[in-house]
């Protein structure tokens, strides 16, 4: 079965619908990404799937088992993790602070995670005793990816992970989500940058105006030249 599987999904914001009955699905060893206009209901979905806006009708099942309208905690205790675009340090603790708040569920396993998101992040070490608010967005950036790696989880939600982002920043994030992939995380993320998204991509998913417009593998999306003129620019 599926990692995440979400069916006829339907949310929104109070009496306002923005999603009209979504689907997608991602299994263990992937990366799926959420594409699409300003307006879409990209992060919307990523809000419904972690608990965070209620869902109104359809369902989100998390290996089989339904999830939807659960609260975010006991979606981490199962162990989903989410990274939202933005807020998503403490800028007053510490580096290494930060990524100790991601454990509160396993503290046994503190010392354990920190080496290994130190390996994945390497700049993040060197600036362990730094406060987190005065590291770049790039370094920010690692540092939230970091602190939800902390518990483990088996899959991660990232909303617009480069955004704001250097180039070169923004290709590091991306070959990063690559190995978190690779070491049995399941991705599922938002972007503004789909061609690059896209092309790291097993699963595509193209919303527009709250429903699914294309659904495919990463490849095919980029290669489809509808797809490539409606929504990657050309």
């Amino acid at each position: 079965m599926p990692l995440l599987e979400a069916r006829e999904v339907h949310c929104g914001y109070g009496a306002m619908n923005i999603l009209h009955g979504v689907d997608m699905a991602i299994e263990a060893d992937e990366i799926g990404v959420i594409v699409g206009p300003n307006g879409a209901g990209k992060s919307t979905m990523l809000k419904a799937v972690f608990g965070l806006l209620t869902v109104s009708q359809g369902e989100i099942r998390l290996r089989g088992e339904p999830i939807h309208n659960l609260a975010p905690n006991r979606l981490v205790q199962k162990g989903m993790g989410f990274i939202p675009q933005e807020h998503n340090v403490f800028p007053s603790l510490t580096v290494q602070e930060n990524l100790e708040m991601g454990a509160y569920l396993k503290p046994e396993n503190v010392k354990r995670m920190l080496t290994q998101v130190y390996e994945l992040f390497p700049p993040l070490q060197d600036k362990r005793h730094q406060p987190a608010g005065e590291l770049s967005g790039g370094q920010r950036q690692m540092v939230a990816m970091g602190r939800a790696l902390m518990a483990e989880p088996s899959l991660l939600l990232l909303d617009e992970p480069t955004a704001g982002l250097s180039p070169l920043y923004m290709n590091e994030i991306f070959e990063r989500v690559k190995t978190i992939n690779a070491a049995g995380v399941g991705i599922l993320m938002v972007e503004q940058n789909a061609k690059q998204a896209l092309a790291i991509a097993d699963k595509g998913f193209v919303l527009a105006a709250g429903q699914n417009r294309f659904t495919d593998t990463g490849a095919a999306l980029l290669a489809d030249p509808e797809v490539a003129r409606s929504f990657l620019g050309g």
